[in-house]
């Protein structure tokens, strides 16, 4: 008979396995964004990537020519069934496309009882293209916003989400994330990338009481496709490591950085190519 492992043995070893982290987002055939950048993130990150598509997308690094979102009640059916057998410890919430979706996703967040949930409100690509059906801005704010534990807009997002114009200077920046945290979410992490004649990339983090201002060198690089997307998947697979905001948000621009700067060394696609995701892990296979 096999001897008993004691309780505290068992709770080490699971504490020392990779966290299960999920994406519930629109899928990008380049790879750049969405599903697809998600799963590279997490997976460069140390932590096992599960994924419920909510949306199919028809893109390239040039554009989007087609959306077609997933009839809400199978979202709901993979949510179901994915955490039926999965213990999920983090999800970041990207492109819900439409309100129906948005509740749904955001009904099953509300009974799963996850502690880390980073919402990154995906609404416009980074060609211009709609992501998001205007009627479902108000779902967004009114459902799945005070279910965030960390809700990441960037500047254009911000402003639609408090139906005024997006901030220009980092004192409304900072005025932003202050009033999107009285929409419920924990903490508010408004990015700057969007702000002109700036050398840095500088992002506020309201946290319910404080702004902290978090800033980076500006990467000069045209391959920004899934920034975004990255980011905030970045925060959701650093969070159960890190535990604190804060640090966790810091870890996840540090990678962000780094792969905005590898990004030359990949060749894929005519317009805003995409992030390398896997700069630490790949070697030079041209030997």
């Amino acid at each position: 008979m096999a001897a008993s492992v004691p309780s505290a043995e068992r709770a080490s070893r699971a504490q020392a396995r990779p966290a299960n982290v999920l994406t519930i987002a629109g899928s990008d055939p380049s790879g750049g964004a969405g599903i697809q950048a998600d799963i590279k993130t997490f997976s460069a990150l140390g932590t096992y990537a599960t994924s419920v598509i909510t949306a199919l997308t028809a893109q390239n690094t040039r554009g989007v020519t087609g959306v077609h979102g997933v009839p809400p009640e199978f979202v709901r059916a993979q949510l179901d069934t994915l955490s039926a057998d999965v213990r999920i410890d983090a999800v970041k919430v990207g492109m819900l496309a439409s309100a129906s979706i948005a509740r749904s996703v955001a009904d099953w967040l509300a009974a799963s009882g996850i502690l880390h949930v980073v919402v990154d409100p995906v609404m416009v690509a980074k060609s211009g293209d709609r992501l998001l059906d205007s009627d479902a801005i108000d779902t967004l704010r009114r459902h799945v916003l005070p279910l965030a534990s960390v809700l990441t807009p960037n500047l254009p997002e911000t402003g639609v989400l408090l139906g005024r114009a997006a901030p220009t200077t980092l004192a409304e920046m900072r005025q932003a994330a202050i009033d999107l945290g009285a929409l419920g979410s924990r903490h508010v992490l408004v990015k700057g990338g969007h702000l002109p004649a700036t050398d840095g990339s500088p992002d506020v983090l309201f946290d319910g009481r404080d702004v902290t201002l978090l800033d980076a060198a500006r990467v000069a690089t045209e391959n920004t496709h899934g920034t975004g997307c990255t980011l905030s998947a970045a925060i959701a697979a650093l969070l159960p490591r890190h535990g604190d905001v804060a640090s966790a948000v810091r870890a996840a621009k540090a990678y962000v950085s780094a792969s905005l700067r590898a990004s030359h060394e990949l060749d894929v696609g005519s317009g805003h190519g995409p992030l390398h995701h896997f700069h630490a892990l790949w070697r030079d296979t041209s030997a």
